[in-house]
């Protein structure tokens, strides 16, 4: 909170306690002297080409270890979600993951154990993953956009994203994989910046903070539309060609 804020508060209370008690609010001259709260950010690196309008600044979780930003995630109430949540879900795997894998954000059974990707569509996942020599009890992690449950399983507000957004920037600076990769298009959309759809660009190779980057469908669409199984198993088998190309030099 700004000082600004705070005299603002305090002149609004002084004027209530006044009116109240049948005095003038000209008697309180002594006004305190408040100070701006210190709030721990950082200027934004920029992702990608393709962010390079984003001005926010983030939290860059330099110093920090996964397991105290994690702690910070289970805290939070930067938005609305923390106020309807069972749990906060931070993320899960390995230290020192050869990837990472970004969705959207907690389902009903996620929410429940405060746990990413532990429903339907993470059960696919665990198999796509597999398919491609990924674990995420190996050389994995796993977070999401939002770390808290929508409502509904609704999409996330693009002021809830922003909300959280710091902090899958920290877990990234801090955990450093080799490739990133994202399910579905509101992960795609928040990491590069773009609204192209799905179609047109799962696939394809881009980069955030220089870190390789791919895109694929969503287990959850996969469940739904099964005709996407094939263009998300081509792009694994690209995503998995990458990675060995990184990892083999």
């Amino acid at each position: 909170m700004t000082a600004e804020e705070k005299l603002k508060i305090f002149n609004l209370l002084k004027t209530a306690d006044g009116y109240i008690n049948g005095y003038e609010r000209k008697k309180f001259i002594n006004t305190p002297e408040f100070c701006d709260d210190r709030i721990e950010k950082v200027e934004i690196i920029s992702p990608a080409a393709t962010n390079e309008k984003s001005t926010e600044q983030k939290y860059s979780g330099n110093g920090k270890t996964i397991e105290q930003i994690n702690e910070k995630i289970l805290h939070c109430t930067r938005c609305s979600l923390a106020g309807t949540r069972t749990n906060c879900v931070p993320g899960e795997g390995v230290s020192n993951p050869l990837v990472m894998v970004i969705g959207e954000g907690p389902g009903y059974e996620e929410d429940v154990q405060g746990r990413p990707f532990v429903g339907k569509a993470g059960q696919l996942l665990d198999k796509m993953l597999a398919a491609i020599q990924l674990d995420r009890n190996k050389n994995c992690y796993i977070a999401n956009i939002v770390k808290c449950r929508p409502p509904q399983n609704r999409e996330p507000y693009p002021q809830e994203q922003d909300a959280c957004y710091a902090f899958l920037e920290a877990q990234i600076n801090i955990l450093k994989p080799k490739m990133l990769l994202c399910l579905g298009r509101i992960s795609a959309h928040k990491l590069l910046n773009t609204e192209e759809s799905i179609s047109k660009i799962h696939g394809k190779l881009f980069e955030y903070n220089k870190i390789p980057l791919m895109i694929t469908y969503h287990p959850s669409a996969l469940l739904r539309n099964e005709e996407l199984k094939r263009p998300a198993w081509d792009d694994l088998k690209l995503f998995r060609q990458k990675l060995n190309e990184l990892t083999s030099n």
